[in-house]
């Protein structure tokens, strides 16, 4: 009897210990590198770029703007970074091909193939467009979670943007009243 109260005390109190742990930080210390260039699937929002298409994303430091190149490496579209007002992660979990294929097989249990997903991963970046005067908001597929933190750290500190969480974005010019 005595082993079993100790077995529950044990488990009780390795419980609180691990739950006591001390979380990290969000620091910029811990932030992701900083890149030149990644591999990105446009999925609309750009005035005049109706189609999905596979490219790359570039930073052009130089000229101070991020640059959508298509698969043919011909310059698509570009963005000023101080024309941006956030860049923000957005994830999406849908079923995968495979379980939509097990779903509909007619066997007892095929039901279960919906359970099989997989996490769809975009960039959102909201933008003034000066061209036409009005607000756009583009989105990237891009291939990971790491890769994708990492993408959008590069684009908010090399467009000079505060960050709040997992997004960068840029806070309204203080109003001055007369």
């Amino acid at each position: 009897m005595k082993a079993i109260y100790f077995t529950i005390a044990c488990v009780l109190f390795g419980s609180f210990a691990t739950s006591a742990q001390v979380r990290p930080t969000d620091d910029d210390d811990i932030a992701a590198p900083v890149i030149a260039s990644v591999k990105a699937k446009y999925m609309g929002g750009m005035f005049g770029f109706d189609e999905k298409t596979e490219g790359t994303l570039k930073f052009d430091d130089e000229n101070s703007r991020v640059v959508f190149f298509g698969k043919d490496d011909k310059e698509q579209f570009a963005l000023p970074y101080d024309t941006l007002l956030y860049v923000s992660p957005h994830s999406k979990s849908v079923t995968s091909n495979t379980g939509n294929v097990v779903r509909n097989i007619p066997l007892p249990g095929s039901v279960l193939g919906g359970l099989i997903k997989e996490k769809h991963r975009y960039m959102i970046v909201e933008f003034n467009d000066p061209d036409v005067n009005v607000r756009g908001t583009v989105s990237f597929k891009i291939s990971s979670k790491a890769l994708l933190d990492s993408v959008i750290h590069s684009l908010g500190t090399k467009a000079k943007m505060t960050k709040r969480g997992g997004a960068f974005y840029r806070p309204k010019p203080a109003r001055t009243e007369i």
